[in-house]
């Protein structure tokens, strides 16, 4: 079972979540009442829709971690699972987008909807470390 599949299976559980396939066309999504939350598109790689102030407020900690990648002027971060600590990294990003989603105010927007499929080139940790 790879990263991904062990994620969403975890993440399947989540009374608030509801799986189906990812309106980018590619790979399965876990959706709330509200929006689409969670694409997995590969073994490894996974969208996560968080809103522009989780972006904002959260940035400089996104930013610091070689497992997720941020594409300007995205409400999705891409999270690159390469380990165990990786899939509990994105279970916990994935409370802070639900909670996220579910206390954005009513008429704002969540941003755009397109995920960052094809949008990121995702390296593995030893090439980004040099090694």
């Amino acid at each position: 079972m790879t990263l991904a599949q062990r994620a969403l299976e975890r993440l399947q559980a989540w009374p608030d979540l509801m799986a189906g396939p990812a309106s980018c066309g590619t790979g399965r999504a876990l959706r709330s009442v509200r929006d689409e939350i969670v694409h997995f598109h590969s073994p490894r790689d996974v969208d996560l829709h968080l809103t522009r102030r989780a972006i904002q407020r959260f940035h400089y900690d996104l930013a610091g971690s070689s497992a997720i990648h941020l594409v300007p002027g995205s409400c999705w971060a891409t999270v690159h699972l390469d380990c165990e600590a990786d899939i509990d990294l994105l279970l916990s990003l994935v409370s802070i987008a639900l909670k996220a989603h579910q206390t954005r105010p009513a008429g704002e927007e969540p941003g755009p909807a397109a995920c960052n499929f094809h949008r990121v080139a995702v390296l593995p940790r030893d090439a980004v470390a040099g090694g």
